[in-house]
């Protein structure tokens, strides 16, 4: 058992939010009741998610994309009402941490990512205070279908792949989610492939174009991984029962 205010200050500080120019607050986003017992974490506060949590009996629940994003329309009717009805009459907890659960160097999307891959990790790449991409090398070398069946079978899902390239991939890019834009910094350190969640319609004429192999191997999927490590982490240091709860989304 754990305050409510200790664990999110905890999370803040571990996470170094204060780095970050986010889309939308990171920490605590709605106030539950005051101790946090038992954690459920996932990756999106859908109210699929919330109503799972609450079925579970969490105290709190962990996500990446949480709420009150930039741009969006402030009012709490329609879906936006449902979502935090549901959290408040029954005193969960949401805490949210975006880029910073990307970029974390331990439980970050990224690193857990490069984890269950098997990618060694040289460096960061991007744009921004704290570049997200990453890159690194597989071994051994990989032929871009190879490396296609590597994702799936860890994945879960097909992911797209765009061959730009060779027929080797050693030196290889990724960052997850919305992170297609990184391909032309993936391609000018000359790696031969570059993962992201997303892709988008010039992601193919880029990848052919300047010779790099491009993988889409899904937003959701690639951002499960951070949450559980942070949620397992939380879970250990303070004694709380966590459960990862993952929610089906194909995109």
């Amino acid at each position: 058992m754990v305050d409510l205010y200790a664990l999110s200050d905890y999370a803040n500080k571990v996470l170094e939010v204060d780095k970050f120019d986010d889309y939308a607050p990171n920490g605590l986003q709605v106030e539950g009741r005051d101790v946090v017992r038992k954690l459920v974490s996932g990756v999106t506060a859908s109210h699929a998610l919330i109503e799972a949590a609450i079925k579970a009996k969490a105290d709190a629940i962990l996500v990446h994309h949480g709420y009150f994003w930039k741009g969006e329309d402030p009012r709490v009717i329609g879906m936006k009402q449902r979502r935090l009805r549901s959290l408040l009459a029954n005193q969960v907890s949401l805490v949210a941490y975006h880029l910073p659960l990307d970029a974390h160097p331990k439980w970050g999307n990224n690193v857990q990512l490069a984890i269950r891959l098997g990618f060694d990790i040289a460096g960061r790449f991007g744009r921004g205070t704290v570049p997200l991409a990453l890159h690194g090398t597989v071994s051994p070398s990989q032929s871009p279908e190879k490396l296609k069946h590597l994702l799936k079978q860890h994945l879960g899902r097909e992911p797209l792949l765009v061959r730009g390239g060779g027929n080797e991939v050693v030196r290889i890019g990724w960052c997850t989610g919305a992170a297609q834009s990184y391909i032309e910094d993936a391609a000018a350190l000359g790696l031969d492939a570059f993962i992201s969640g997303e892709v988008s319609e010039p992601t193919y004429h880029i990848a052919q174009e300047m010779g790099i192999h491009y993988y889409a191997a899904g937003h959701h999927a690639t951002e499960r991984f951070g949450p559980l490590a942070f949620g397992d982490h939380l879970a250990r240091h303070f004694g709380l029962e966590h459960e990862f709860i993952d929610i089906e989304n194909p995109v």
